[in-house]
């Protein structure tokens, strides 16, 4: 328990805008909860929310030493009180959620607090599976990541150890990662290959395809199949043998099929057409296919999930099932 005494500054302020600034890491909601549950008391009492502050008043705070820590990167999960997950998979070491468009995996110059990380990181801390004051050297990370237009299934490792046996089986490509795209027009021929090379402009934060190698461009190589065609728009499941920053975006788009809703490589008249904006590309199916040895993380070779909603699916080839896709090992 913490206790302040209100001075000549903070008199007159309703008691929830003075614990916003006194604890700056509690989200408003869980603040407004501890207010009506006791755990914020004016002068031994249970106060209203909006109650005015009077000097010489005593405000007892029954709240978590961690809120009142100075706000930084590493402790912007504590403003989320209620993560949004949709977790496909859980267990003592890993986490797959299925990420929604929209949302960054990590904090940049956009978001800070409402990003993929930070919502595992607070419903890991809220089910008390883990504690930033008792895990000094360790915290939950991300293995993959995807961006932000981008859905699908990224992998959490809850452990150190975790971390370091799927990052490596990552890096050694013992795990099948496929995507669903709604790609415009119809791919000649349906099935292939797409090999070329990409030359990222990091300043423009976007590739550059070219059909031969050229000075700082590196190998990028899809594998696809066209799974139904309809409306002008092809469902297309890419298998990527190289992982470079949008490989499929900018290689479909260089075939001269780029993705639906696709500001950066795609077609402004066909996206006003369809009212689309963000790429129509989800991460869908993942499995482990292990070569080598996987330590702790041995039992989840051979596991395979998959995403069974997608709504660009669902709304651009009505009828298609997802479930019924036949296997593509």
């Amino acid at each position: 328990m913490k206790e302040f005494t209100i001075g000549p500054n903070d008199a007159g302020q309703r008691v929830d805008r003075w614990l916003a600034k006194t604890v700056p890491l509690l989200p408003a909601a869980l603040a407004q909860k501890y207010i009506r549950l006791k755990r914020v008391k004016r002068n031994g009492k249970r106060t209203e929310r909006d109650a005015r502050l009077a000097v010489g008043d005593t405000l007892q705070l029954y709240i978590n030493d961690e809120f009142f820590d100075t706000p930084t990167p590493e402790n912007a999960f504590l403003k989320i009180a209620s993560p949004r997950l949709d977790i496909l998979y859980e267990d003592d070491q890993i986490l797959l959620v299925n990420k929604a468009p929209g949302m960054v995996v990590h904090a940049d110059e956009t978001e800070q607090v409402n990003t993929l990380i930070n919502h595992i990181l607070a419903y890991l801390y809220q089910k008390k599976e883990w504690d930033p004051r008792r895990e000094n050297a360790f915290s939950p990370a991300l293995c993959n990541r995807i961006d932000r237009n981008t859905g699908g299934i990224v992998i959490a490792a809850k452990t150190a150890e975790a971390l370091r046996v799927m990052n490596q089986k990552i890096r050694d490509r013992e795990l099948t990662k496929r995507y669903l795209c709604a790609a415009v027009g119809q791919l000649r021929p349906p099935d292939g290959t797409l090999k070329s090379w990409l030359r990222r402009d990091e300043q423009k934060k976007q590739v550059y395809v070219t059909a031969k190698p050229a000075p700082g461009a590196r190998t990028a190589i899809t594998k696809y199949r066209t799974l139904t065609v309809q409306n002008g728009l092809s469902l297309v499941e890419c298998d990527l043998i190289t992982g470079r920053t949008h490989q499929i975006r900018a290689q479909l788009a260089y075939t001269g099929h780029p993705l639906l809703g696709d500001g950066k490589y795609g077609q402004e008249a066909v996206n006003r057409r369809w009212h689309k904006k963000g790429q129509a590309l989800w991460s869908w199916s993942l499995q482990f296919r292990f070569t080598t040895p996987a330590g702790e993380l041995e039992y989840l070779n051979g596991k395979h999930w998959q995403v069974n909603h997608i709504d660009f699916v669902q709304e651009l080839f009505p009828g298609f099932d997802l479930s019924r896709i036949p296997p593509w090992f």
